[in-house]
């Protein structure tokens, strides 16, 4: 084994481990700080696979400005947010889940039968594209247009639909409840 290896296996171990923590930690504030590793690990694997300009954009965007952001919103929040919750409360997935749990799986579904009957390597412009072979001294940002927009135009979709489904739950989190 190499060290590149070593090292990539490491960033993933990482990438793994910080992100199902972050889902099953229930101190808001620590998983906010794992979810910090995780973006971070990312980046570096982003630059095992000679995207620079988006672990680069990884960085800023996400671990640099939206995570800072996420921790002062905690902080400035109310304080039962920032203490641990109660003991007695209802375990990771309850029968009151059901519902969320059983939309969410055929959602998926969905989604992996139209990525796997969509076939971009058929439709005539994604042909024209060409095969390209990137070389670590290349300018990614030319290719990171161009396979955005061709190879890999389904799966970016379906990474903004996942993310404004993401969206849509944060919002639904984060509304407060009325009191009868």
């Amino acid at each position: 084994m190499t060290t590149e290896q070593l090292v990539f296996y490491v960033f993933a171990s990482f990438v793994l481990l910080s992100a199902l923590m972050v889902v099953t930690i229930q101190n808001m504030v620590r998983s906010i700080f794992l979810f910090f590793v995780t973006l971070f690990s990312m980046s570096a694997l982003f630059v095992f696979a000679l995207a620079d300009f988006v672990a680069i954009t990884q960085i800023v965007i996400y671990v640099g400005g939206v995570l800072v952001l996420m921790i002062f919103a905690f902080l400035l929040s109310a304080r039962e947010i920032l203490n641990d919750p109660p003991p007695g409360k209802p375990g990771l997935i309850g029968i009151h889940h059901l519902p969320g749990i059983i939309i969410a799986v055929l959602f998926f579904a969905v989604l992996a039968v139209l990525v796997y009957q969509a076939n971009p390597e058929q439709i005539e412009w994604v042909k024209q594209s060409g095969n390209d072979v990137l070389r670590p001294t290349d300018n990614t940002i030319h290719f990171i247009g161009i396979n955005i927009m061709t190879r890999y135009l389904i799966p970016f979709e379906v990474v903004s639909v996942l993310l404004m489904l993401a969206l849509i739950g944060a919002a639904h989190l984060a509304r407060k409840e009325r009191k009868v």
